[in-house]
């Protein structure tokens, strides 16, 4: 599906890759949507937050944020914003533990849990209401988007359109292994941080499952991974999980139309998250991968605040939902 898109060009001397990653994330600023939360229950017996923009449309974007991320992060509401303009209902759900509530058991939502995603999916299904689904993800998120498109290629639901991934490290051995550079160490530090504030909250009601005795050893993904997210999930240890969760193993079995959107300069991404080959050999997967952009950046001034991404997000799900309709 050819889906022609303007170039994304970076505001005037904000050309670096770290620069277009940092500003948006610590500067811009969205009002926040006038969400309506809902609770949803999981066979586990967990529960995963919802918050709702409904206007009464009969089509739905479920957003997927990344990891340290929430519904309210400015890249999620800035999306929302846009495409409930663009005439989308919105559900963005906030991964486990992320909604402000500790969760009923010692698990979170990692890289690979695409079971949740598909408990979203289906919970909005159910609601009977809309012709179309489409899901937007960003970097964990996104990740997740795509592995269960392709975990779950047979039996995608039908009103389900598309999908658009952004900064996504669809190989999170080679992702992981970039962010633990000493170049990177900013963005390692911020997210063990978060993770450990997450993980104290864990531990108090969890405390036989979930220590801090010697986080402060931690230095990056594989220490946190190894003696965290791979034996909380059942994983062998840390490299298990990545090759597991890793999207990139799945993408040729993904049947929807698809974007990857990674930007080259992205600090957080290793060639190996640009999978020209299976974009290449599948005619549902899309690759675009502009020169610049930073990690969930792309930010543009003199746009009434919308961002490149938002505007392409709305022009790829505005072309595949018209085309689910005349296959109809």
């Amino acid at each position: 599906m050819d889906v022609p898109l303007a170039p994304y060009v970076p505001p005037r001397f904000l050309g670096n890759g770290h620069v277009q990653s940092i500003v948006p994330n610590v500067f811009r600023r969205v009002s926040l949507p006038p969400y309506a939360r809902e609770r949803i229950k999981l066979s586990d017996g967990d529960f995963l937050d919802v918050d709702w923009l409904c206007a009464g449309n009969d089509r739905v974007a479920i957003l997927s944020h990344g990891l340290g991320g929430y519904s309210r992060r400015p890249y999620v509401t800035g999306m929302a914003r846009a495409l409930r303009a663009a005439g989308w209902d919105i559900a963005a759900w906030n991964f486990r533990g992320c909604g402000g509530t500790i969760n009923n058991r010692p698990r979170f939502t990692h890289s690979g849990s695409s079971d949740d995603l598909a408990a979203v999916i289906e919970h909005v299904r159910r609601r009977g209401t809309y012709r179309r689904i489409a899901l937007v993800g960003f970097s964990m998120g996104a990740n997740i988007t795509l592995l269960y498109l392709g975990r779950l290629a047979n039996a995608i639901p039908p009103e389900l359109c598309g999908a658009v991934a952004f900064s996504v490290p669809c190989d999170l051995r080679a992702a992981s292994e970039v962010l633990a550079r000493p170049g990177n160490r900013i963005y390692m530090r911020r997210f063990l941080r978060q993770l450990r504030e997450h993980l104290r909250a864990m531990s108090a009601r969890f405390p036989e499952a979930i220590s801090l005795r010697g986080y402060e050893a931690i230095r990056d993904f594989r220490d946190f991974d190894d003696r965290y997210t791979a034996p909380l999930h059942g994983f062998r240890d840390a490299l298990d999980y990545w090759e597991q969760s890793s999207s990139r193993r799945v993408l040729a079995s993904i049947a929807r139309p698809a974007w990857i959107i990674n930007a080259r300069n992205d600090p957080f991404l290793a060639p190996e998250c640009f999978p020209e080959a299976e974009a290449a050999a599948n005619p549902c997967l899309h690759l675009i991968a502009p020169a610049s952009g930073g990690h969930c950046g792309f930010l543009r001034f003199r746009s009434k605040g919308r961002y490149w991404s938002e505007q392409v997000a709305k022009q790829i799900l505005q072309t595949t939902s018209e085309t689910s309709n005349e296959k109809k």
